[in-house]
């Protein structure tokens, strides 16, 4: 693991920080960068979030969504534009890896377009289906968007036309 830069810490998310995580994922929402969720959503999968907080405040987060037995997808993974360049998506992407390992999770998802951060973490381009036959008929039934996102249903090509899949072994 990195060391953190001074003044960094990453932690657990709480209730009172999806305010500040809406805020800082919103300009990425806007240009279509990550999807964009209600604010129950994020309340919902509040124990999936970590965020990042320089001298106190809170300014970045990221996701960890288990899919299945192996498998979960990183997620949400944002760092205010202040506070880029000093490694926090590096400090965040490190304990959500951690988090999945402790979980017993053996492969990582990601949708993206920071192609190159990612591949920095040994993650790999895919094509087609990261699961076999019998896991994605189980996946298909899931209501999660980024299940269908990570599952390249047609429904959900106009939010993730020009990412990039790519998956990671642990």
């Amino acid at each position: 693991m990195a060391e953190a830069p001074p003044g960094v810490t990453v932690r657990a998310a709480r209730t009172s920080d999806i305010r500040t995580i809406r805020e800082i994922v919103r300009p990425h929402s806007d240009t279509r960068v990550l999807v964009s969720k209600d604010a129950v959503t994020y309340y919902e999968a509040l124990q999936q979030f970590r965020v990042a907080e320089l001298d106190g405040v809170v300014v970045g987060c990221g996701a960890l969504h288990v899919m299945w037995e192996d498998l979960a997808e990183i997620r949400t993974l944002a760092v205010h534009p202040d506070a880029k360049g000093r490694g926090i998506g590096s400090l965040l992407l490190e304990a959500l890896m951690t988090d999945a390992r402790e979980l017993g999770v053996e492969r990582l998802f990601c949708l993206t377009f920071e192609v190159d951060f990612f591949t920095r973490h040994g993650f790999e381009v895919i094509e087609g289906q990261a699961v076999e036959p019998e896991v994605y008929a189980e996946l298909v039934r899931s209501y999660d968007e980024g299940v269908a996102e990570f599952l390249d249903l047609e429904r959900v090509k106009p939010n993730t036309l020009g990412n990039t899949r790519m998956l990671r072994t642990l």
